[in-house]
Protein backbone atom coordinates (compact mmCIF):
# COMPACT_ATOMS: atom_id res chain seq x y z
CA UNK A 1 0.00 0.00 0.00
CA UNK A 2 1.10 3.70 -0.93
CA UNK A 3 1.38 6.42 1.78
CA UNK A 4 -0.68 9.07 1.53
CA UNK A 5 1.95 11.38 0.60
CA UNK A 6 2.92 9.14 -2.14
CA UNK A 7 -0.10 8.70 -3.65
CA UNK A 8 -0.73 12.57 -3.77
CA UNK A 9 2.47 13.05 -5.19
CA UNK A 10 1.72 10.37 -8.27
CA UNK A 11 -1.74 12.37 -8.45
CA UNK A 12 -0.46 15.68 -8.15
CA UNK A 13 2.46 15.19 -10.85
CA UNK A 14 -0.27 14.30 -13.64
CA UNK A 15 -1.82 17.28 -13.13
CA UNK A 16 -2.32 20.04 -15.91
CA UNK A 17 -3.61 23.75 -15.68
CA UNK A 18 -6.74 24.09 -17.61
CA UNK A 19 -7.53 26.46 -20.42
CA UNK A 20 -8.31 29.93 -19.83
CA UNK A 21 -11.42 32.35 -20.10
CA UNK A 22 -12.63 35.88 -20.57
CA UNK A 23 -15.50 36.43 -17.87
CA UNK A 24 -17.11 39.90 -17.11
CA UNK A 25 -16.05 40.64 -13.88
CA UNK A 26 -19.82 40.35 -12.06
CA UNK A 27 -19.18 36.77 -12.89
CA UNK A 28 -15.44 36.26 -11.49
CA UNK A 29 -16.79 35.62 -8.02
CA UNK A 30 -15.44 31.55 -7.04
CA UNK A 31 -13.18 31.86 -10.42
CA UNK A 32 -9.39 31.72 -10.14
CA UNK A 33 -7.78 34.29 -11.79
CA UNK A 34 -5.62 33.10 -15.12
CA UNK A 35 -2.49 35.14 -13.10
CA UNK A 36 -2.93 36.76 -9.73
CA UNK A 37 -0.89 39.69 -10.51
CA UNK A 38 -1.80 42.68 -12.51
CA UNK A 39 -0.66 46.55 -12.65
CA UNK A 40 -2.78 49.70 -11.35
CA UNK A 41 -3.44 51.43 -14.64
CA UNK A 42 -4.99 54.67 -12.17
CA UNK A 43 -4.92 56.07 -8.82
CA UNK A 44 -7.73 54.37 -6.29
CA UNK A 45 -9.49 56.90 -5.63
CA UNK A 46 -8.80 58.80 -8.08
CA UNK A 47 -8.81 62.35 -6.64
CA UNK A 48 -8.98 63.47 -2.74
CA UNK A 49 -12.13 63.44 -1.58
CA UNK A 50 -13.92 63.48 1.89
CA UNK A 51 -14.39 61.22 4.28
CA UNK A 52 -17.34 62.80 6.43
CA UNK A 53 -20.44 64.54 5.50
CA UNK A 54 -19.26 68.21 6.66
CA UNK A 55 -17.69 71.01 5.74
CA UNK A 56 -14.29 71.41 3.87
CA UNK A 57 -11.97 74.40 4.75
CA UNK A 58 -8.72 75.41 4.87
CA UNK A 59 -7.10 74.00 8.73
CA UNK A 60 -5.12 76.94 9.01
CA UNK A 61 -8.46 79.36 9.22
CA UNK A 62 -9.83 77.07 12.07
CA UNK A 63 -10.77 77.46 14.94
CA UNK A 64 -13.52 80.60 14.33
CA UNK A 65 -16.55 81.05 11.84
CA UNK A 66 -16.44 81.06 8.35
CA UNK A 67 -18.52 82.16 5.44
CA UNK A 68 -20.43 79.44 4.17
CA UNK A 69 -19.57 79.52 -0.08
CA UNK A 70 -21.22 76.87 -1.70
CA UNK A 71 -21.66 72.84 -1.78
CA UNK A 72 -19.96 69.98 -3.66
CA UNK A 73 -21.61 66.70 -3.75
CA UNK A 74 -20.69 63.50 -4.88
CA UNK A 75 -20.03 63.15 -8.67
CA UNK A 76 -19.86 66.76 -9.25
CA UNK A 77 -16.97 68.14 -11.60
CA UNK A 78 -17.33 71.77 -10.90
CA UNK A 79 -15.81 72.56 -7.60
CA UNK A 80 -16.30 75.98 -5.70
CA UNK A 81 -12.84 77.41 -4.47
CA UNK A 82 -12.01 77.25 -0.50
CA UNK A 83 -10.63 81.10 -0.33
CA UNK A 84 -9.93 82.37 3.33
CA UNK A 85 -11.85 82.27 5.73
CA UNK A 86 -14.72 80.46 3.90
CA UNK A 87 -15.57 76.80 3.72
CA UNK A 88 -17.68 74.97 1.75
CA UNK A 89 -20.13 72.49 2.53
CA UNK A 90 -19.27 68.52 1.23
CA UNK A 91 -20.43 65.28 0.98
CA UNK A 92 -19.10 61.76 1.77
CA UNK A 93 -17.12 61.17 -0.88
CA UNK A 94 -17.20 64.40 -2.80
CA UNK A 95 -14.27 65.55 -4.15
CA UNK A 96 -12.05 68.11 -2.13
CA UNK A 97 -12.56 71.47 -3.92
CA UNK A 98 -9.13 73.68 -4.72
CA UNK A 99 -8.07 75.56 -1.87
CA UNK A 100 -9.31 73.55 1.16
CA UNK A 101 -6.68 70.37 3.17
CA UNK A 102 -9.23 69.33 5.47
CA UNK A 103 -12.90 68.49 6.34
CA UNK A 104 -14.65 69.34 9.76
CA UNK A 105 -17.78 66.53 10.45
CA UNK A 106 -21.17 68.24 10.21
CA UNK A 107 -21.77 66.76 13.85
CA UNK A 108 -18.93 69.21 15.51
CA UNK A 109 -19.46 72.60 13.42
CA UNK A 110 -22.71 75.05 13.78
CA UNK A 111 -24.39 76.32 10.85
CA UNK A 112 -26.33 79.68 10.86
CA UNK A 113 -27.02 82.50 8.33
CA UNK A 114 -24.55 81.29 6.31
CA UNK A 115 -21.87 81.30 8.85
CA UNK A 116 -20.25 77.62 10.08
CA UNK A 117 -18.46 77.97 13.51
CA UNK A 118 -15.80 74.92 12.93
CA UNK A 119 -13.55 73.92 16.18
CA UNK A 120 -9.55 73.33 15.67
CA UNK A 121 -8.70 71.13 12.91
CA UNK A 122 -5.29 69.80 11.68
CA UNK A 123 -4.47 69.19 7.67
CA UNK A 124 -5.57 66.42 6.10
CA UNK A 125 -8.53 65.83 8.82
CA UNK A 126 -11.09 63.54 7.67
CA UNK A 127 -9.55 63.69 3.87
CA UNK A 128 -9.00 60.57 1.83
CA UNK A 129 -5.65 61.42 -0.43
CA UNK A 130 -5.62 60.03 -4.11
CA UNK A 131 -4.39 56.58 -4.25
CA UNK A 132 -4.37 56.33 -0.62
CA UNK A 133 -5.60 52.46 -1.69
CA UNK A 134 -3.73 52.06 -4.31
CA UNK A 135 -1.51 54.35 -6.44
CA UNK A 136 -1.26 54.16 -10.06
CA UNK A 137 1.30 51.66 -11.59
CA UNK A 138 1.95 49.44 -8.55
CA UNK A 139 1.67 45.90 -8.57
CA UNK A 140 -1.42 44.62 -6.96
CA UNK A 141 -1.06 40.87 -5.50
CA UNK A 142 -4.54 39.21 -5.59
CA UNK A 143 -4.73 36.13 -3.24
CA UNK A 144 -4.04 33.18 -4.56
CA UNK A 145 -7.52 31.36 -4.01
CA UNK A 146 -10.75 32.14 -5.79
CA UNK A 147 -11.95 35.15 -6.08
CA UNK A 148 -14.14 37.03 -3.04
CA UNK A 149 -16.39 39.84 -2.91
CA UNK A 150 -13.73 41.75 -1.92
CA UNK A 151 -11.46 40.64 -4.56
CA UNK A 152 -13.94 41.49 -6.94
CA UNK A 153 -14.21 44.89 -5.58
CA UNK A 154 -10.61 45.59 -6.05
CA UNK A 155 -10.60 44.84 -9.42
CA UNK A 156 -14.16 46.64 -10.04
CA UNK A 157 -12.33 49.75 -8.24
CA UNK A 158 -9.55 49.55 -10.76
CA UNK A 159 -11.63 49.62 -13.58
CA UNK A 160 -11.45 46.17 -14.60
CA UNK A 161 -14.09 45.16 -16.45
CA UNK A 162 -13.38 41.47 -17.34
CA UNK A 163 -10.80 38.97 -16.51
CA UNK A 164 -9.16 36.42 -17.41
CA UNK A 165 -9.80 33.04 -15.55
CA UNK A 166 -9.07 29.39 -15.65
CA UNK A 167 -11.64 27.11 -17.01
CA UNK A 168 -13.10 24.81 -14.51
CA UNK A 169 -12.29 21.64 -14.60
CA UNK A 170 -14.63 19.20 -16.09
CA UNK A 171 -15.17 15.73 -13.83
CA UNK A 172 -16.70 13.05 -15.38
CA UNK A 173 -18.63 10.93 -12.19
CA UNK A 174 -19.38 7.17 -12.99
CA UNK A 175 -21.31 5.61 -10.07
CA UNK A 176 -21.25 1.70 -10.40
CA UNK A 177 -23.27 -1.29 -8.88
CA UNK A 178 -26.31 -2.83 -9.61
CA UNK A 179 -28.18 -2.62 -6.29
CA UNK A 180 -27.72 1.13 -6.67
CA UNK A 181 -31.25 3.66 -7.66
CA UNK A 182 -31.68 7.23 -8.35
CA UNK A 183 -33.19 9.20 -5.51
CA UNK A 184 -37.24 9.50 -5.91
CA UNK A 185 -37.19 6.11 -7.87
CA UNK A 186 -39.03 2.87 -6.32
CA UNK A 187 -36.10 0.84 -4.67
CA UNK A 188 -36.55 -3.01 -4.62
CA UNK A 189 -35.32 -5.93 -2.06
CA UNK A 190 -31.63 -5.55 -1.96
CA UNK A 191 -31.20 -2.06 -3.36
CA UNK A 192 -30.38 1.19 -1.94
CA UNK A 193 -30.35 5.17 -3.22
CA UNK A 194 -27.18 6.26 -5.16
CA UNK A 195 -25.88 8.97 -2.62
CA UNK A 196 -22.37 8.90 -4.64
CA UNK A 197 -23.43 10.92 -7.90
CA UNK A 198 -25.09 13.53 -5.99
CA UNK A 199 -21.92 13.41 -3.25
CA UNK A 200 -19.42 13.88 -5.70
CA UNK A 201 -20.68 16.13 -7.68
CA UNK A 202 -21.48 18.52 -5.10
CA UNK A 203 -17.51 17.45 -4.13
CA UNK A 204 -16.29 18.93 -7.39
CA UNK A 205 -18.64 22.11 -7.26
CA UNK A 206 -17.19 23.02 -3.56
CA UNK A 207 -13.27 22.50 -5.32
CA UNK A 208 -13.92 24.51 -8.29
CA UNK A 209 -14.99 21.99 -10.76
CA UNK A 210 -17.70 21.27 -13.14
CA UNK A 211 -19.29 18.01 -12.83
CA UNK A 212 -20.90 15.74 -15.67
CA UNK A 213 -23.13 13.14 -14.29
CA UNK A 214 -22.32 9.71 -15.92
CA UNK A 215 -25.10 7.02 -16.40
CA UNK A 216 -24.52 4.62 -13.88
CA UNK A 217 -22.87 1.90 -14.79
CA UNK A 218 -24.15 -1.79 -13.90
CA UNK A 219 -21.42 -4.23 -12.64
CA UNK A 220 -21.13 -5.84 -16.29
CA UNK A 221 -17.01 -4.81 -17.65
CA UNK A 222 -18.79 -4.03 -20.91
CA UNK A 223 -20.71 -1.18 -19.60
CA UNK A 224 -17.89 -0.45 -17.00
CA UNK A 225 -15.71 0.32 -20.16
CA UNK A 226 -17.92 1.83 -22.14
CA UNK A 227 -18.82 4.62 -19.29
CA UNK A 228 -14.93 5.00 -18.68
CA UNK A 229 -14.27 5.73 -22.86
CA UNK A 230 -17.29 7.95 -22.65
CA UNK A 231 -16.01 10.09 -19.28
CA UNK A 232 -12.89 10.53 -20.55
CA UNK A 233 -13.74 12.25 -23.96
CA UNK A 234 -16.07 14.52 -21.96
CA UNK A 235 -13.90 15.47 -19.10
CA UNK A 236 -10.67 16.83 -18.13
CA UNK A 237 -11.07 14.08 -14.70
CA UNK A 238 -13.33 11.06 -14.40
CA UNK A 239 -14.26 10.19 -10.87
CA UNK A 240 -15.39 6.78 -10.46
CA UNK A 241 -16.86 5.01 -7.54
CA UNK A 242 -17.23 1.38 -6.48
CA UNK A 243 -15.99 -1.14 -8.30
CA UNK A 244 -11.99 -1.07 -7.50
CA UNK A 245 -11.55 -3.56 -4.63
CA UNK A 246 -11.22 -7.19 -5.30
CA UNK A 247 -14.49 -8.43 -5.56
CA UNK A 248 -16.01 -10.95 -8.24
CA UNK A 249 -18.13 -7.65 -9.48
CA UNK A 250 -15.37 -5.06 -9.16
CA UNK A 251 -14.65 -3.82 -12.66
CA UNK A 252 -13.21 -0.44 -12.66
CA UNK A 253 -9.81 -0.86 -11.38
CA UNK A 254 -9.63 -3.85 -14.86
CA UNK A 255 -11.31 -1.03 -16.97
CA UNK A 256 -8.49 1.42 -16.40
CA UNK A 257 -5.90 -1.51 -16.90
CA UNK A 258 -7.51 -2.45 -19.50
CA UNK A 259 -7.68 0.83 -21.60
CA UNK A 260 -5.25 2.61 -20.05
CA UNK A 261 -2.75 2.62 -17.51
CA UNK A 262 -3.01 2.03 -13.38
CA UNK A 263 -0.38 3.76 -11.48
CA UNK A 264 -1.43 2.58 -8.57
CA UNK A 265 -3.93 0.84 -6.77
CA UNK A 266 -4.59 0.43 -2.59
CA UNK A 267 -3.46 3.14 0.05
CA UNK A 268 -2.51 2.85 3.46
CA UNK A 269 -5.58 5.39 4.47
CA UNK A 270 -8.16 4.53 6.89
CA UNK A 271 -11.46 5.23 5.36
CA UNK A 272 -10.93 4.65 1.37
CA UNK A 273 -8.04 1.66 1.04
CA UNK A 274 -9.08 0.30 -2.41
CA UNK A 275 -8.23 3.65 -4.52
CA UNK A 276 -6.90 3.39 -7.89
CA UNK A 277 -5.29 5.96 -10.07
CA UNK A 278 -4.16 5.78 -13.88
CA UNK A 279 -5.12 7.00 -16.75
CA UNK A 280 -7.24 6.20 -19.62
CA UNK A 281 -6.99 8.42 -23.07
CA UNK A 282 -4.32 10.44 -21.47
CA UNK A 283 -6.85 11.77 -19.41
CA UNK A 284 -6.45 11.04 -15.50
CA UNK A 285 -8.68 8.62 -13.91
CA UNK A 286 -9.15 8.13 -9.89
CA UNK A 287 -11.34 5.06 -8.91
CA UNK A 288 -12.87 5.59 -5.57
CA UNK A 289 -14.42 2.79 -2.61
CA UNK A 290 -18.16 2.50 -3.26
CA UNK A 291 -18.97 3.17 0.78
CA UNK A 292 -19.68 7.20 0.64
CA UNK A 293 -17.88 7.86 3.52
CA UNK A 294 -14.59 6.40 1.85
CA UNK A 295 -15.65 8.16 -1.38
CA UNK A 296 -15.90 11.41 0.20
CA UNK A 297 -13.18 11.29 2.18
CA UNK A 298 -10.80 10.06 -0.60
CA UNK A 299 -12.02 12.46 -2.66
CA UNK A 300 -10.97 15.73 0.07
CA UNK A 301 -7.56 14.12 0.31
CA UNK A 302 -6.85 13.57 -3.53
CA UNK A 303 -9.79 14.67 -5.50
CA UNK A 304 -10.08 18.21 -3.90
CA UNK A 305 -6.37 18.65 -4.25
CA UNK A 306 -5.93 17.61 -7.84
CA UNK A 307 -8.73 19.97 -9.02
CA UNK A 308 -6.82 22.87 -7.24
CA UNK A 309 -3.63 22.33 -8.96
CA UNK A 310 -5.38 22.19 -12.03
CA UNK A 311 -7.09 25.08 -11.45
CA UNK A 312 -3.36 26.83 -10.60
CA UNK A 313 -3.80 26.82 -6.34
CA UNK A 314 -1.98 24.33 -4.30
CA UNK A 315 -2.74 22.84 -1.49
CA UNK A 316 -6.24 21.31 -0.51
CA UNK A 317 -7.45 25.02 0.46
CA UNK A 318 -8.42 23.65 3.74
CA UNK A 319 -7.33 24.80 7.68
CA UNK A 320 -5.44 22.21 9.97
CA UNK A 321 -4.65 22.62 13.40
CA UNK A 322 -4.17 21.10 16.37
CA UNK A 323 -6.45 19.74 18.71
CA UNK A 324 -7.16 17.75 21.82
CA UNK A 325 -9.58 15.05 21.42
CA UNK A 326 -12.06 14.05 23.90
CA UNK A 327 -13.52 10.82 22.99
CA UNK A 328 -11.84 7.50 22.12
CA UNK A 329 -11.79 6.65 18.63
CA UNK A 330 -10.24 3.23 17.46
CA UNK A 331 -8.48 2.86 14.30
CA UNK A 332 -6.39 0.43 11.91
CA UNK A 333 -3.11 0.32 13.53
CA UNK A 334 -1.57 0.03 10.13
CA UNK A 335 -3.22 2.85 7.94
CA UNK A 336 -3.34 6.64 9.13
CA UNK A 337 -7.15 7.36 9.60
CA UNK A 338 -9.32 10.42 8.84
CA UNK A 339 -12.27 10.33 11.63
CA UNK A 340 -15.12 12.53 11.54
CA UNK A 341 -14.93 14.84 14.62
CA UNK A 342 -16.94 18.02 15.78
CA UNK A 343 -14.26 20.31 16.38
CA UNK A 344 -15.43 23.11 18.91
CA UNK A 345 -13.63 25.94 21.07
CA UNK A 346 -12.64 24.93 24.40
CA UNK A 347 -11.01 26.66 26.78
CA UNK A 348 -7.46 25.96 26.57
CA UNK A 349 -7.66 25.70 22.98
CA UNK A 350 -9.50 23.76 19.93
CA UNK A 351 -10.93 20.52 21.56
CA UNK A 352 -12.11 17.35 19.24
CA UNK A 353 -15.16 15.38 19.43
CA UNK A 354 -16.40 12.16 17.59
CA UNK A 355 -19.46 13.32 15.38
CA UNK A 356 -20.55 9.23 15.13
CA UNK A 357 -20.19 5.91 14.09
CA UNK A 358 -17.04 5.75 12.58
CA UNK A 359 -17.69 2.86 9.75
CA UNK A 360 -17.48 3.85 6.29
CA UNK A 361 -20.92 3.05 5.32
CA UNK A 362 -22.44 5.68 8.51
CA UNK A 363 -22.78 8.84 6.42
CA UNK A 364 -24.68 10.72 8.19
CA UNK A 365 -21.95 11.42 10.94
CA UNK A 366 -20.14 13.14 7.66
CA UNK A 367 -22.52 15.13 7.49
CA UNK A 368 -22.72 15.88 11.31
CA UNK A 369 -18.51 16.51 11.42
CA UNK A 370 -16.91 19.66 10.86
CA UNK A 371 -13.14 18.29 10.57
CA UNK A 372 -11.62 15.19 10.07
CA UNK A 373 -8.91 13.79 12.88
CA UNK A 374 -5.63 12.57 11.66
CA UNK A 375 -4.43 9.68 13.29
CA UNK A 376 -0.91 8.35 12.28
CA UNK A 377 -0.20 5.14 11.44
CA UNK A 378 1.25 2.60 14.73
CA UNK A 379 -1.61 3.69 16.65
CA UNK A 380 -4.36 1.65 17.00
CA UNK A 381 -6.73 4.09 18.02
CA UNK A 382 -7.07 8.14 19.16
CA UNK A 383 -6.45 8.91 22.68
CA UNK A 384 -8.30 11.10 25.18
CA UNK A 385 -6.27 13.77 25.95
CA UNK A 386 -3.74 14.01 23.25
CA UNK A 387 -2.97 16.10 20.39
CA UNK A 388 -3.89 15.63 17.47
CA UNK A 389 -4.06 17.78 14.03
CA UNK A 390 -7.33 18.24 12.19
CA UNK A 391 -8.49 19.13 8.94
CA UNK A 392 -11.03 21.67 9.19
CA UNK A 393 -14.36 20.95 6.96
CA UNK A 394 -16.75 23.78 7.91
CA UNK A 395 -16.24 26.30 10.71
CA UNK A 396 -16.13 25.94 14.48
CA UNK A 397 -18.48 25.20 17.13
Amino acid sequence: MRSVEEALDTILASAHLTGVERLPLDRCVGRVPATFTLTAAMDVPPFANSAMDGFALRAADAPGTLRLAGEVAAGDAELPEVTPRTTVRIMTGAPLPPGADAVVPLEEAEESDGQVRVPATRPGAHVREAGHDTRAGEAVELPRDPLTPAAVAVLASLGVAELEVRRRPRVAILSTGDELRSPGEQLRPGQIYDANSPALAAAVIEAGGEPVVLPRAPDAPAVVERLVREGVKRADLLVASGGVSVGRHDHVRDAIEHLGRLDFWRIAVQPGKPLAFGSVAERMVIGLPGNPVSALVTFELFGRPLLRAMLGLSGSGRPVLPVTLVDRLPKDRDRRAYLRVRVERGPDGPVARSAGGQQSSQLRSMADANALLIVPEGEEAGEPGRTYQALLLGAMG
